[in-house]
């Protein structure tokens, strides 16, 4: 029924942490098992913002940030206020992929919410991330217009009645029975599938709240499901599976509103009226724990630290300067990044009354109102997110203190088979595989 090429599973949990596997794995016996049959990458330093997209995006990629283009997950539009929209779309992305070098090889992809794929050639069956954003629009026709038509429509009549909207743990509900459904009938070559039901949760909850440790529990079934998917058509032991986390979360009790501050001092314009920027000379652009600073003139860089420094600095871990926040992978066309103290994070709001701000428990789940969330800079201590692969070729029992995310794209590249032709950042994980002796 099947052709015998190399296939791979990847699953994303969203938020998911280091620390996770070390005090939560008496919840997780999937991930448990596919620990002991495999190799375990304990520990994974992320990418600068450590935030969904620019992370997913890595992890197919093998480069920094500022190289394959996706240096957050949201675009600079002043004139859409606190709603632009999102890095959706596939053509948005600078580098070659994983599920491009597949689509090249003849190998069939299939995406379920994987970040930064909507309207990819290269995904035969793909069910993009992608949420209404204007008033017109509705969830059904976005993501029609955004992924593979037909096969939307068919996983929407099947597994539909699931979803509601994009709420979780609704959606990975969907989203799981769609995957576990295309696995079993069409078992592509590369499935990748994105959950987001841990991260929601300890967004709105905190990292280690009892709904977080719940939705723990509900994404290692759903791996259960696609793992039961696998075993139904006799492949679970031929194909290669992988869990990820893109970033882990830390806890936060209050905003620092940045660009209030610049108002303050003249540095941008805002009606007040419309609630939107109306022009700026220097202009704050928040990664949650982290927020880029975009100067018209970059000269002006130093007093602009300086500004922050003193009206924010209780806040403040770390500001690094244009050379720096490059170094780090993150976005060049910055002139500075602000790395926040853990406990604070950054908005893009003006029309706020000062710069720091306590978060109101009655307001989160409100836009920008959290309980956790992430960005931080990747070595912030116990921040680091993990990795876990399993299959043939992979070795059992087998762990590796430490990688890095960008080293996760050429490590998955060679489990089926391939390899980037263009030099990308990152390294495989050799150790991870069993070495034969024509390696």
């Amino acid at each position: 029924m099947f052709n015998d090429r190399k296939h791979l599973l990847v699953v994303s949990f969203d938020a998911l942490g280091e620390l996770d596997t070390k005090t939560h794995l008496d919840i997780m016996p999937n991930l448990r098992s596919l620990i002991e049959k495999g190799t375990h990458v304990q520990k994974v330093f992320g990418v600068y913002p450590t935030l969904t997209y620019p992370s997913h995006t890595t992890i197919v990629t093998g480069d920094y940030p500022k190289n394959h283009g996706i240096v957050n997950n949201t675009l600079t539009q002043i004139d859409r206020g606190l709603a632009p929209d999102w890095y959706w779309w596939a053509k948005y992305v600078k580098k070659p992929t994983l599920y491009q070098l597949a689509h090249a090889n003849r190998m069939d992809v299939a995406a379920f919410l994987w970040p930064v794929t909507a309207g990819s050639s290269a995904i035969k069956y793909n069910i993009a991330e992608i949420f209404p954003n204007r008033i017109w629009q509705n969830q059904y026709t976005q993501s029609f217009q955004a992924s593979s038509p037909f096969f939307t429509i068919h996983m929407n009549s099947k597994f539909g009645k699931l979803r509601k909207g994009i709420a979780q743990p609704q959606l990975d509900d969907f989203v799981t029975a769609s995957a576990a459904w295309t696995i079993e009938k069409k078992y592509p070559n590369l499935t990748l599938v994105h959950l987001v039901d841990l991260d929601s949760m300890r967004h709105h909850y905190g990292v280690e709240s009892k709904e977080a440790v719940a939705a723990l529990a509900r994404l290692d079934a759903h791996l259960g499901i696609m793992l039961a998917a696998l075993k139904k058509i006799q492949k679970l032991d031929k194909t290669n599976i992988v869990v990820l986390g893109d970033h882990y979360q830390i806890d936060v009790h209050a905003m620092v509103h940045l660009n209030y501050l610049f108002k303050q001092n003249s540095w941008l314009d805002y009606d007040q009226a419309k609630h939107v920027m109306t022009d700026w000379q220097v202009m704050a652009k928040t990664t949650d724990g982290s927020s880029y600073i975009y100067l018209r003139e970059p000269k002006k860089a130093a007093g602009i630290a300086h500004l922050i420094k003193e009206h924010a600095g209780p806040a403040i871990e770390k500001i690094y300067s244009h050379d720096e926040l490059a170094a780090l992978g993150a976005d060049p066309k910055a002139s500075l990044m602000v790395e926040a103290k853990a406990g604070y994070y950054f908005t893009d709001e003006v029309a706020v009354k000062e710069v720091i701000e306590e978060v109101d428990p009655n307001s989160v789940a409100q836009t920008d109102r959290y309980k956790a969330v992430h960005g931080f800079l990747p070595t912030k201590k116990n921040y680091q997110t993990t990795l876990v692969l399993s299959g043939p070729g992979i070795k059992p029992a087998f762990k590796i203190k430490s990688a890095r995310l960008i080293d996760e794209a050429p490590t998955l590249a060679r489990i089926m088979g391939l390899a980037f032709k263009e030099p990308i950042d990152g390294q495989e994980i050799s150790d991870a595989f069993i070495q034969k002796n024509s390696d």
